[in-house]
This record gives C-alpha cells, sequence and structure tokens, in this order.
C-alpha cells in the first residue's frame, strides 16, 4: 500500500516538473520573438528618470544573440517563420559596394599585371542591430568598431577579387579597417588593400598600344540567392586627387554589373551563380619615353645610312664603313628592344618598325654595292687591248696605228662617261628616293598605329 502511495506521489512529481520546464520554454520562446521584433522597432527616447546606456553596455547588447553565420537576409526569414505577421521579407542580402582607388603601380607587360591600393566600402542593413534602446542623439549615432576580435564577431560578407594574383592588408600603423554601425542598423565595412591585378594584354601596337585592365569582385562561397553585390547608387568609383601612372595614362574608368567570366566554384548552374562587378580600366601607354629611347635613336641611323649617297663613287672605304656600321648599329638596338620584353607569338608594331629601318639601312648598303659595282665595270671597260707593235721593216709611222684600235679608245672613253653618270644617276636617285620612300612608310605607319 505504502508503495503504491509513493509510486503515485512519484507520477504526480514528475508530471508538475514536465509541466514547469514546458512553460518555461513557451515562456522563453515569447520572450526571444519580442526580442527580435524589437530590434526593428523605432527607437524612442529613454525617461529622463533613466541614464542612456553606454557604448560598451550598448555593444555587449548588441553582440549577446548574435550568429555571425547567418546573414541578415537568413536572419529576416527567420523571423518571418517564427511570425507570418512579421512586416519585412528576408532572403538576399544587398551588399552596396564603393571603391577608391588611391594610387597605381607600374603595369608590366612582362608579367601581364598591375598594382593597385585601393579602398573597399560595403554596407548592408542588419537588423540584428536595429535596437529600440539606443544612446542619446540616436539618430546621429554611429558605433565604429576596428577591434580585430569584435569585427570578427559580426557578419560580414564574404568578398574577394577573382582577378587578383597576390594582395596584402595594411597595418601600418594599426589594421586598416573599419565596421561601423548605424542607428538603423546599417552597417559600413572599410578595408584597405595592396592589390596585384592580372591584366591580360594584346601587345600588337606596343608601344602605341592602349590596355584594358579589369578590377573583379565576386561573392565567394554565397550565391545570388544569398548574397548580392551592386554598385552604390551615390558614388560607386572614385580616384585620389592627382593619380598618376609611371607607364600609362588612365584614359577612361567604367563600372560594370558583371564580370569578364562568371564565376562559379560548383558548375555552371545557374542557381550556383556567384554575384560579381567589375570595374574596366582604359590605359594608354606613355608614349614618351619610347619615342625617345627607340623610334628617334633608329631614325637618325637611318638618316645617317643615307650620308653614302652624298659621298664619291670612288670613296669605297668611307661607303663601306658607314654601311656597315649603321647596319650593325640597327641590328644591334633591334635585339636590345626585343630582349626588354617578354617574347609574345605575334608581330609588334615596334617590331614593324625596327624591321623597315634594318631595311632600309641594308637598302643603303646594297646601293652601294651596285654604284660600286658600275664603277668597276667602267674600270675594265676602259682598258684598250695592247697595241702590238709591226715588223719595221714592212710599216711605215704612220700605218702603225690602226684606225680600229682609235675606234676602241673612243669607245672606252664614251663607256668610262656612261658607267660614271649611270653611278652617279643611281646616287641622286636615292637621295631623294631613300627619303621619299621612308616619309611614304611613316605616313601608313603612324596613323594605323595611332588610331
Amino acid at each position: 500500500m505504502n508503495v503504491t502511495r509513493w509510486n503515485m506521489l512519484a507520477n504526480w512529481c514528475a508530471i508538475f516538473v514536465l509541466g514547469l520546464v514546458q512553460g518555461l520554454l513557451v515562456l522563453c520562446q515569447r520572450e526571444k520573438i519580442v526580442r527580435q521584433r524589437r530590434f526593428l522597432e523605432p527607437p524612442t527616447e529613454a525617461p529622463s528618470s533613466h541614464p542612456s546606456p553606454s557604448a560598451v553596455s550598448f555593444l555587449d547588447d548588441l553582440l549577446e544573440d548574435y550568429d555571425r553565420r547567418v546573414t541578415p537576409g537568413e536572419f529576416l526569414s527567420h523571423l518571418r517563420e517564427l511570425d507570418p505577421d512579421f512586416p519585412f521579407a528576408g532572403g538576399t542580402t544587398h551588399v552596396n559596394v564603393e571603391l577608391l582607388i588611391r594610387s597605381f603601380g607600374a603595369v608590366n607587360a612582362d608579367t601581364m599585371d598591375y598594382d593597385a591600393e585601393l579602398y573597399l566600402r560595403q554596407s548592408w542593413d542588419d537588423f540584428r542591430f536595429h535596437r529600440g534602446q539606443l544612446p542619446h542623439d540616436h539618430n546621429n549615432f554611429h558605433l565604429d568598431l576596428n577591434d580585430a576580435d569584435i569585427i570578427k564577431a559580426v557578419w560580414k560578407p564574404d568578398t574577394y577579387f577573382p582577378n587578383a594574383k597576390q594582395g596584402e592588408f595594411h597595418y601600418v600603423a594599426v589594421p586598416n579597417v573599419l565596421l561601423r554601425i548605424g542607428p538603423k542598423g546599417r552597417v559600413l565595412y572599410v578595408l584597405r588593400l595592396k592589390l596585384r591585378f592580372s591584366c591580360m594584354m594584346d601587345l600588337t601596337s606596343y608601344p602605341l598600344d592602349t590596355q584594358e585592365c579589369y578590377i573583379e569582385l565576386a561573392s565567394f562561397a554565397r550565391t545570388k540567392n544569398d548574397v548580392l553585390l551592386r554598385w552604390n547608387d551615390t558614388k560607386p568609383l572614385s580616384f585620389n586627387h592627382g593619380i598618376r601612372m609611371a607607364n600609362f595614362k588612365l584614359e577612361h574608368a567604367q563600372y560594370l554589373d558583371a564580370c569578364v567570366r562568371t564565376t562559379t566554384l560548383l558548375h555552371n548552374a545557374p542557381e550556383h551563380e556567384r554575384s560579381c562587378l567589375s570595374v574596366r580600366l582604359s590605359l594608354r601607354r606613355a608614349f614618351g619615353h619610347h619615342l625617345v629611347q627607340s623610334y628617334l635613336p633608329s631614325l637618325l641611323i637611318v638618316v645617317i645610312s643615307w650620308v653614302s649617297f652624298w659621298l664619291d663613287v670612288d670613296a669605297i672605304p668611307a661607303r663601306v664603313t658607314l654601311g656597315v656600321t649603321t647596319l650593325l648599329t640597327i641590328s644591334a638596338e633591334s635585339t636590345d628592344k626585343q630582349a626588354a620584353l617578354a617574347p609574345v607569338s605575334y608581330v609588334k608594331a615596334l617590331d614593324i618598325w625596327m624591321a623597315a629601318c634594318t631595311m632600309f639601312v641594308f637598302c643603303a648598303l646594297l646601293e652601294f654595292t651596285a654604284v660600286s659595282y658600275l664603277a668597276r665595270l667602267r674600270s675594265r671597260e676602259e682598258r684598250p687591248s695592247p697595241i702590238v707593235p709591226d715588223d719595221v721593216a714592212h710599216f711605215t709611222m704612220e700605218q702603225r696605228i690602226d684606225r680600229s684600235r682609235v675606234r676602241q679608245l673612243a669607245s672606252a672613253k664614251e663607256a668610262e662617261r656612261f658607267f660614271r653618270r649611270t653611278a652617279k644617276g643611281v646616287d641622286r636617285v636615292s637621295r631623294l628616293g631613300f627619303p621619299l620612300m621612308f616619309g611614304i612608310f611613316n605616313l601608313v605607319y603612324w596613323p594605323y598605329y595611332m588610331h
């Protein structure tokens, strides 16, 4: 009998405990819903008898129930599931992106890349930070954070640069990062970065080329359904005042809502597509350096080779020395310019220029060869056949001069004058023809590659 009473008492105690636990769970769930909805309530002034909380306690209160693994859009979707009457719909988190480019480094044609130092500004709405109890002057209140541990506790978009080859985060003299929380859940995240971007260049018009390089931003793991990157409406792209580049000039910059290539990590299915933004930079190569270092020296070598046309046809040592020296010099100049760039499988504009200059110098040397040949041919023709004296016993002094020999001597003199006139005529034609042909080449070359 006593055992039965003890069993009944134990059952009643178990029922009481279970009911108490269930009631506590219901109260906790209701409290959680109330607290979550309070995030979106409009700010209200605290009673004058109660002072505003300090920034430290306010920050602790913000991060009390915060889960950085959950995106702001997922958080709103969760609230909508708990309360169908919840006024806000969740889903995609919209991240506004802004770039401030502070400086550019050298654009390297050998490695096909360029350096840039920039500020990356991202902002989004996180309604977990939309509180009813704010410090005084809540409309202008911003909480600026740069502590690494606190910043890690807050959700941030997983933005990265797909075409960046390497990069570094600035730590001088403190970590260059800022997280600002606004009064209505607006979060601003600022980073200072130094990056090296890949830029696939077309050097067909080098060094008269204009290159198009890109800065690409994308979400690394989150798809478009989770995180959507978009440019800031006010000022999405800006440059530091007086920004300059060593070997290029920034002609134009355009921000695009897509990347050159679709950024996916799994496969090309639309549901796995990542949000991606890009900046297209039109860079024109600075031509002054190449004009002084490449074009003017080769131009002068070609002009010097024309001096040979003004020398006498019999000045063989001078003309040989001038022709060979200019040919060797232009060949060495062309080889030096080729070694300055990484080898490519196509012909560049500078290659065509150097090849044309080499051809003109070589043709000047060939012209001397033709003139010298004409001069030597004249020397052979002017030698008359030797006069063999006849037998004195049979011929008189007047009969020894054969009339045919006289005509041969006259013909040799005429040939001498003809070949000399021809050689000098070739030089006269070359004095005008070589500059004229070189001028026509320039009239075709410069408009074609400068266009």
